[in-house]
C-alpha cells in the first residue's frame, strides 16, 4: 500500500496558492487516496474490511468527480472571460 505525505507548501516561491493551484493539488491528493483505496481492497480478505474499502472507494470517487467538475467549470469560466 502506498502512502503519500506532503510537507507543507509545494509552492517553491513561498507565495499563497491560487484557487486553481489549490484545486489541482486537491485533485492529485484525491487521486492518490483513490489508488490507496483500490490497493487496500486488493489485499483484504475480511468481509468487514472489504465493505470498508468499498465505501472508501465510493466516497473518494465522489470527491474526485466533484473536484474534476469544479476544475472543468473553472476552465470554462476562464475561457469565457478571456474569449
Amino acid at each position: 500500500m502506498k502512502f503519500h505525505f506532503s510537507q507543507g507548501s509545494v509552492n517553491k516561491a513561498d507565495r499563497p496558492l491560487t484557487y486553481q493551484e489549490s484545486l489541482m493539488l486537491d485533485i492529485q491528493k484525491t487521486r492518490c487516496e483513490l489508488e490507496n483505496a483500490y490497493a487496500g481492497f486488493d489485499y483484504v480478505t475480511d468481509p468487514d474490511l472489504i465493505d470498508c474499502y468499498i465505501y472508501e472507494q465510493n466516497a473518494v470517487m465522489k470527491r474526485y468527480k466533484y473536484l474534476l467538475q469544479k476544475a472543468a467549470s473553472l476552465k470554462a469560466s476562464e475561457q469565457t472571460v478571456s474569449g
